[in-house]
């Protein structure tokens, strides 16, 4: 058999090669693409190529025959259903929209994509965000399913690949939110530590801190600010990933002693002695908010969006007494 071409398109942008692989041929197991790439029988543009590689639209791949359990499967999400009512409630999540882009405020519990026994989730959604054009809005980055707040959405292909470029060139700035149980020390500054995947268990697939000599660890830095406190056993920060890694603020936060309030996927009893990232009368969901996106806009210029706290984040800034800014609306300027 000969092998495959297939050609990165623009809604690929900067995916990860195994990604796109375990994508397109949802039979072929990780340690298969690995031999792949080391054997150099998986090529992009004619070149060796590691696993990890990110891809970029117009590449081509050169990939060996696949065995029939493992044909391309339609990458296309399967929509959900929606009814008049659900999609009003989609498009009440909207917090800016222009003919190039969306930015929705993403709920807490509400999954950006699909995967095992998830069937309801935003990309399947995102039909109901056409508003009139003909193209089907694409993903631009992702949310973790407990993290609520600002989400960037591209209306067309070309906007997609744009928007992905300046996600990868590190031109957008991210703000997150935090409530975390403890206070750091010191109240400001950089988290430079990198991070390993590491799978299975009870709580599936998560990132951990890793070697700096430990070639599949992934580099990862986060700055973050203590904007106030509930004395020494709580804190709100500010958090500003500079990269964008699995978990990384989840991760990152434990790291300084300051697990995230209501995070039950990393924290552990004592460790780091944070004390508990459950705390009696505050509401137990996951403290983490994606407050604000600034990035270059596709038509000129940058756009600054803000996102609102969600309710249970509400309820705890009420209950510890954090006073926050008002919510500055949505504008762009030309730079």
């Amino acid at each position: 058999m000969s092998p495959l071409q297939r050609v990165v398109t623009d809604d690929e942008a900067d995916i990860r090669l195994d990604r796109w692989l375990r994508r397109h041929f949802p039979g072929l197991t990780q340690a298969a693409i690995q031999k792949f790439c080391r054997t150099g029988q998986v090529r992009v543009n004619g070149k060796r190529v590691e696993a990890a590689t990110r891809l970029v639209p117009g590449q081509e791949l050169r990939i060996p025959p696949i065995q029939a359990n493992a044909e391309p499967v339609d990458d296309t999400p399967r929509a959900v259903p929606m009814d008049a009512r659900a999609r009003e409630d989609l498009q009440a999540m909207v917090i800016y929209r222009d003919e190039q882009i969306i930015i929705v405020n993403k709920p807490h519990s509400l999954p950006v994509q699909g995967g095992p026994r998830i069937t309801h989730h935003l990309d399947g959604m995102l039909d109901g965000l056409r508003f009139g054009s003909p193209h089907r809005p694409r993903l631009v980055h992702r949310l973790d399913r407990d993290t609520s707040g600002a989400l960037l959405i591209a209306r067309t292909p070309g906007i997609a690949a744009k928007l992905a470029a300046s996600f990868r060139t590190r031109a957008v700035k991210k703000t997150y939110w935090a409530v975390v149980a403890g206070r750091p020390v010191p109240v400001e500054g950089r988290i430079d530590l990198p991070l390993i995947r590491i799978g299975g268990g009870p709580r599936g697939e998560r990132s951990a801190p890793g070697d700096r000599k430990d070639k599949d660890a992934a580099h990862a830095i986060t700055d973050y600010r203590t904007l106030d406190n509930a004395g020494q056993k709580l804190a709100w920060l500010e958090l500003q990933p500079l990269t964008g890694r699995m978990h990384q603020l989840r991760v990152h936060c434990l790291a300084i002693g300051a697990p995230i309030l209501g995070d039950r996927k990393y924290h552990e009893p004592d460790q780091n002695n944070a004390g508990s990232a459950i705390v009696d009368g505050l509401p137990p969901e996951l403290h983490l908010h994606a407050r604000a996106l600034e990035l270059p806009h596709p038509a000129g210029g940058t756009l600054l969006v803000e996102a609102d706290l969600p309710p249970h984040m509400k309820e705890s800034f009420r209950l510890l007494g954090f006073a926050t800014p008002a919510l500055r609306a949505a504008h762009r300027w030309n730079t």
